[in-house]
């Protein structure tokens, strides 16, 4: 070990803080006075040094602060950059590199804290406070140690559409025991629903049954069908899944099960439109326990229902969804110049573009739950421009005309989805957000049943009436509805009531829960292809948890000083996590009295137990009072300086 180690390890060799302040390309520095910055805090009690670099993150910037704990010169490290959420890690991995202790760091939020809301003077000010604030915490710093907890080689995936399969199947390749977990009786989920899927033109089904029979055929896989997660509990490495299966409930009510078997189906037999039907379903309800070492929710999403006269639908039998269309398509024999929908032939199908989604406050009513589906669905306009494609290329005598606001053909090949249809002689028209098409009774000459009615943009606003025998509607994308997970697990959800990833780009699969990890369409609306791709990024992420047989979290929890702690248990009723903090017998000079006691692995560190102990008996570790004291007694001292 090191002599530098040694004093990194030593919790009285303090005073010798090395300050690195961030110009991050400018969205720092076109607003803070960087320099200024550097020369305040440079001579500020028990900072060693401070220096500056365009981008901190970088391989020169972290550098730079590994030099300065490798040759002595710093022992505590600040970094003043971007938000701790993006480079935390970074930094903590640099220390590491340069043989220190991680825990030795602390960050200063100087972007978003400072110049993506101040100006001028302002911001420099304002700057130099937290700085001052991070170099008088990282003063009071001590090293920490990782809390380490064993890992159950296991993982359960909630959701068996093609996110969950890919889970699942990746999981167990990687010689993790896998249980997947699906509410319906069959596993295949959206993708079941479809036929070809754009742009390649592959089966839906083919995809489905290839990837389920790998899975039913990996011994490593345990599914089960028309079962719900009832109960949560336990930490990253070791939680218990309390798990409920019935007979299924079918929609229109016919019962299709019989003997816990689905007549005329067999096990491993693919159903169009509905999936693979992996195993018998129970006759009788049943519930059981999982113990799992992570767990990968892949819940799916579901399609947008238009409510009753949204452009006709429902008032009008000739009004019908995208998902209405491609399945007439699948189960239609191609013969003839027209399509047949109902026995009658179709002259004209006009096709509007994002309902259910791109919704505009103040423009779009809000459904019953008072919610807008503000965001785009990003895959509807390349399954409405290969539907259209397909109608024209296999019936030539139907008419199709596309209603749309923006054409949005997200993902490699997409594109030549717009061109396909536009070579195949598919009508297109633009519409306003504020003045969309008029779906109406057709009045006219004529025996179209319907007539679309647009002011289209292409042509500057003209109006077009478009007569057509059939209205399908692109319906978007929308978040599965699972309030009693989100609740029980306690799932962070975005504006888009979607599950919330910790950061886009950083950690895209991963909840602020350690151990509960994202697969697919659950976290956002995604074509097949990113659905799979994030599935997998979920067991990569999963077995790198359980590799090792531990998980190694974050020592920032709370610590009890049994000391001082007499026993009210204020903390226990304060604690926002159901076990984090319990009250225990203790022996205490030969008697048996209560104390708190923490659970580490369940502890988040929010300090919410700290605020009520009437003994300052709580403390958590890596953001101590005395720490808070020291930052609060510093920014005072600037201000009157």
């Amino acid at each position: 070990m090191t002599d530098e180690k040694k004093n990194t390890d030593n919790p009285n060799d303090q005073g010798k803080v090395g300050v690195y302040i961030c110009y991050c390309g400018g969205n720092i520095s076109d607003h803070v006075d960087v320099e200024t910055v550097r020369d305040r805090v440079e001579k500020l009690p028990g900072v060693s040094v401070a220096r500056t670099n365009m981008f901190m993150c970088s391989d020169p910037g972290q550098e730079l602060i590994m030099e300065d704990l490798k040759n002595g010169t710093v022992n505590r490290v600040v970094v003043a950059s971007c938000a701790p959420s993006l480079h935390e890690t970074t930094f903590r991995n640099t220390l590491i590199r340069a043989g220190m202790n991680p825990y030795i760091y602390d960050h200063a939020n100087i972007r978003e804290h400072v110049s993506w809301v101040h100006h001028g003077q302002a911001a420099t000010d304002k700057a130099i406070r937290l700085v001052s604030a991070a170099a008088a915490k990282a003063e009071q710093l001590i090293p920490l140690e990782p809390i380490r907890v064993d890992a159950k080689p296991h993982a359960t995936v909630i959701g068996g559409g093609i996110a969950g399969l890919r889970a699942a199947k990746d999981l167990a390749d990687r010689g993790i025991a896998v249980t997947l977990i699906e509410k319906s009786p069959f596993i295949g989920g959206q993708l079941a629903c479809l036929d070809r899927i754009a742009p390649a033109g592959d089966h839906a089904a083919d995809l489905v049954k290839d990837l389920a029979e790998r899975v039913l055929a990996d011994a490593k896989i345990t599914v089960h069908t028309c079962a719900t997660v009832e109960s949560f509990e336990g930490y990253v490495g070791s939680f218990r899944l309390g798990v409920q299966r019935q007979a299924p409930k079918f929609p229109h009510g016919d019962d299709k099960s019989k003997g816990g078997r689905l007549d005329g189906v067999n096990p491993g037999d693919y159903v169009p439109f509905s999936g693979v039907y992996p195993n018998p379903v129970p006759a009788e309800a049943e519930a059981f326990t999982i113990e799992t070492g992570v767990i990968v929710l892949a819940t799916g999403f579901k399609s947008y229902v238009p409510r009753r006269g949204e452009y006709g639908y429902r008032d009008f039998k000739e009004v019908i969804t995208l998902t209405d269309l491609i399945q007439t398509l699948a189960e239609t024999p191609a013969a003839g110049d027209r399509l047949i929908v109902n026995g009658r032939p179709i002259r004209s199908i006009a096709m509007i573009h994002c309902v259910g989604s791109r919704h505009i406050p103040g423009i779009h009513p809000e459904d019953e739950s008072g919610n807008l589906n503000e965001y785009c669905s990003r895959t509807c306009c390349s399954a409405t421009l290969n539907a259209a494609t397909m109608v024209r290329q296999t019936y030539p005598g139907t008419s199709v005309y596309e209603f749309y606001r923006d054409i949005r053909t997200y993902g490699r090949g997409q594109e030549e989805l717009y061109n396909d249809a536009a070579k195949n002689k598919v009508v297109f028209l633009r519409y306003e957000a504020e003045d969309p098409p008029q779906v109406v009774e057709n009045t006219d000459d004529g025996d179209y049943p319907l007539r679309v009615n647009v002011n289209d943009t292409l042509t500057f606003g003209e109006a077009v009436n478009v007569p057509a025998d059939l209205v399908v509607l692109a319906t978007g994308m929308e978040p599965t509805g699972i309030s009693e997970l989100v609740n029980m697990m306690k799932l962070p959800v975005g504006t888009d009531r979607f599950l919330l990833e910790v950061h886009p780009k950083l950690r895209p699969v991963e909840l602020p829960q350690a151990g509960i990890l994202l697969a697919g369409t659950c976290q956002a609306p995604m074509d097949v292809g990113e659905a799979c791709n994030g599935a997998s990024a979920a067991a990569v992420k999963a077995a790198a948890l359980l590799g090792r047989g531990y998980v190694e979290l974050d020592p920032f929890v709370a610590e009890v000083d049994t000391a001082k702690c007499n026993g009210t248990g204020s903390c226990v009723d304060a604690c926002l996590v159901e076990g984090a903090l319990r009250m225990v017998e203790t022996e205490v000079d030969g008697r048996m009295v209560p104390r708190a006691e923490v659970t580490p692995a369940l502890c988040t560190g929010c300090g919410a137990c700290v605020a009520v102990c009437p003994q300052n008996a709580i403390d958590i570790s890596g953001w101590t009072l005395k720490q808070y004291e020291a930052m609060v007694d510093r920014i005072v001292a600037d201000v009157a300086a």
